[in-house]
């Protein structure tokens, strides 16, 4: 059987040593409840109820939410669901809470999923949970897609409001995959002006995807003074990716990585789409690097999945060699185009003040009527333990008002 790609970023980031020089945490499963403040509470049950082996007795709701051909039902569907959006929760609650100034999931990032339907290998839209989760402590939350699909998930849950603003850069045309991102496509209502769209054409490279990168994501930054970034980080904008078609090396597509974070700004990164599994893998690794301030030597440490990595066995890949269609011309038109619609937002929105909603916390056992002889399994283990660093100093710390008992 071939490896996930996450396990393969798993094993080259400890190979590099990397994962020493950050905290790893183990996410709760997030619970119906939680992906409900998104998705529909129909969606969210049907998700929870179908197996490979029911799904043929629901076409119709299969029909309705569409499960099927690009996203398919397997076992243990939600489970798989409630783990990586418990991922993204739990990364922004650690940025909420002043845990950390930067969280990381790369099983996180499925961008495409709808409030009433799963779409493009998506079904919980995991992005707007964590975004759902930073207003709560942010008065606005910038998000960037540097995947080469359209984020359209995410730009329809925000496209009324202008505390998120939804930056993509994608390819666009050709009836590609979601066929959505028209540089015109700008937000409504309060949120005009607030979706910002750069599509792109086949085979950009590394220099004209950075510059243009570099220069909008600034202004933006400038204009819309966000108190917090969310990136997504999809790998099949890479060079050789069976579903992608553009020419950025690692080393361009980390670039985007690197300029963000130069921000120093709370931020939450994801991974997304790739579809060829060892390049997502190399991706992902050279950018928890570049997140760790650390350079990484190109030759592979040994691990179990060095044979994927072969014959080169170096962590870099080169440029592509697709035309590259996307003109001087053409970039520069869809540049003027993005600053023009900037220069039309006059200033950072503001939002009232406001009680904090509380963080969700449900849990899932009952200490007290559990049975000791019954095995318990890892997941459970883990939140049972409580760690040092757990405890909030501060402000944030519920009993630092409270006497010693």
């Amino acid at each position: 059987m071939k490896p996930h790609r996450l396990c393969m970023t798993h094993h080259l980031v400890v190979s590099y040593e990397l994962h020493k020089k950050m905290e790893i945490y183990r996410p709760h499963k997030a619970y119906p409840v939680e992906l409900a403040q998104f998705h529909s509470a129909d969606y969210v049950e049907f998700l929870h109820r179908i197996t490979p082996d029911t799904q043929h007795l629901f076409l119709n709701e299969l029909a309705k939410y569409n499960l099927g051909e690009d996203c398919p039902v397997f076992e243990n569907l939600f489970e798989f669901c409630q783990i990586y959006a418990g991922g993204t929760i739990d990364a922004a609650r650690r940025l909420n809470n002043q845990l950390c100034d930067i969280a990381i999931n790369w099983a996180g990032g499925l961008h495409h999923a709808k409030k009433c339907e799963a779409s493009g290998f998506c079904y919980i839209n995991d992005l707007v949970l964590g975004i759902l989760e930073l207003l709560k402590h942010h008065a606005r939350v910038l998000y960037i897609d540097i995947d080469v699909h359209h984020g359209d998930g995410v730009e329809e849950a925000f496209y009324f409001t202008d505390r998120v603003m939804t930056v993509s850069f994608h390819k666009y045309g050709d009836m590609f995959f979601p066929g959505t991102g028209d540089v015109k496509d700008i937000g409504e209502r309060e949120g005009k002006f607030y979706a910002i769209n750069v599509p792109l054409k086949d085979g950009i490279d590394d220099a004209s995807f950075t510059r243009l990168f570099k220069t909008i994501i600034a202004k933006v930054v400038e204009i819309y003074q966000p108190g917090v970034i969310v990136l997504q980080c999809g790998a099949d904008s890479l060079a050789g990716d069976r579903l992608g078609c553009f020419n950025l090396s690692i080393d361009g597509h980390a670039e985007c990585v690197r300029i963000v974070k130069k921000f120093n700004l709370p931020l939450l990164v994801t991974g997304g789409g790739g579809y060829t599994k060892e390049n997502v893998a190399r991706c992902w690794t050279v950018e928890t690097g570049v997140l760790l301030d650390t350079e990484l030597p190109n030759e592979i440490p040994e691990n179990e999945y060095i044979k994927y990595f072969g014959p080169e066995h170096s962590l870099k890949i080169p440029n592509g060699h697709i035309d590259n269609l996307n003109s001087k011309s053409y970039l520069g038109t869809i540049k003027m185009q993005v600053l023009e619609n900037l220069r039309c937002i006059q200033h950072a929105p503001s939002v009232q003040m406001q009680e904090v909603p509380p963080d969700f916390y449900i849990p899932d056992f009952d200490e007290d009527e559990q049975n000791p002889d019954e095995r318990v399994d890892q997941h459970t283990r883990d939140k049972q333990i409580q760690r040092n660093d757990e405890y909030y100093e501060g402000d944030n710390d519920n009993d630092h008002n409270m006497d010693d008992v």
